[in-house]
């Protein structure tokens, strides 16, 4: 019996730590890549930008030369405007790259979530069949010939399997999307508390807010979106938690608090679309 567990302690180690662990470090070497990709993509898009700006001033003072020379006018908008319209399909072009390495991104980080729990998972059962061979070992757990039932056989018994990151959240989002707010409250939670290091945690804690939010529960709202912000300072949904505290705050009929956090996305988030959205309900606010 010792022997039998033992090449399952063999079996299950090799599984869990090459097959998981090799594949482990393949995701996370990919989504390194893809990381130093969509970094260096920015840096691109910013340096065009910077180009578009320096073109555009270079364009206007030769332009003001060429009217004060009397030169053709018409020829040298048309150049200008050329050559910004290719600068400004490269931006768009770049953005567009950006946004679907995001996307791969988010998609990597999910499966790096489920793989981690797998390995988890493996590890703990490596470790109960360690303990039981010891047990075994040490002879306080002979089983005897022909006994079922009993002893190591009773024990084996299939652990309840974790629900994967990436499915949890799924189920949850599909339920919001759905209008079942009270069952992506509870998924959302769950997700929360069971996975606190996953990659869309802080993406679960907004949507959280988000289901309190549409369900006109706007104290809890502003809660929730408030620790997106404290407890996820760099995610990229704080533009948007400020903006539905400021929206939340619209609803309950607090102007000034509203008019306080949507100044703050405009001031510390120029050129989202959450600024945008901050503009406009301050000048409806203002009329």
């Amino acid at each position: 019996m010792t022997t039998k567990l033992f090449f399952m302690i063999v079996t299950l180690v090799f599984l869990a730590g090459c097959a998981p662990q090799a594949e482990l470090v393949k995701i996370r070497t990919e989504l390194s890549d893809m990381r130093q990709d969509t970094k260096a993509m920015k840096a691109h898009v910013l340096e065009l930008r910077k180009h578009v700006d320096q073109d555009i001033q270079k364009r206007l003072d030769m332009l003001d030369a060429n009217v004060k020379g009397t030169v053709d006018v018409q020829k040298v908008m048309a150049d200008y405007g050329a050559k910004s319209d290719q600068l400004a399909t490269d931006i768009q072009l770049l953005q567009g790259k950006l946004e679907e390495n995001n996307f791969r991104i988010t998609e990597l980080a999910q499966k790096l979530d489920d793989k981690s729990v797998r390995i988890a998972e493996l590890s703990a059962l490596i470790e109960e069949l360690e303990s039981k061979v010891k047990v075994l070992s040490a002879g306080t757990g002979t089983v005897v010939a022909g006994q079922t039932g009993t002893g190591v056989e009773k024990d084996k018994k299939s652990p309840p399997k974790t629900v994967e990151p990436s499915e949890a959240y799924r189920q949850a989002k599909n339920d919001y999307d759905k209008g079942n707010f009270d069952l992506a409250l509870a998924g959302f939670q769950n997700y929360i508390t069971q996975f606190p290091d996953a990659s869309q945690v802080d993406n679960a804690q907004y949507w959280f807010g988000e289901c309190y939010y549409s369900k006109k529960d706007f104290s809890k709202a502003i809660e929730a979106f408030g620790k997106v912000i404290k407890t996820y300072p760099k995610s990229s949904k704080v533009p948007g938690a400020k903006l539905k505290i400021g929206l939340s705050y619209l609803s309950a009929k607090n102007t000034a608090k509203a008019k306080e956090y949507l100044n703050k996305v405009v001031k510390e988030h120029p050129g989202t679309t959450e600024a945008e959205i901050a503009k406009d309900r301050l000048k409806k606010i203002e009329k």
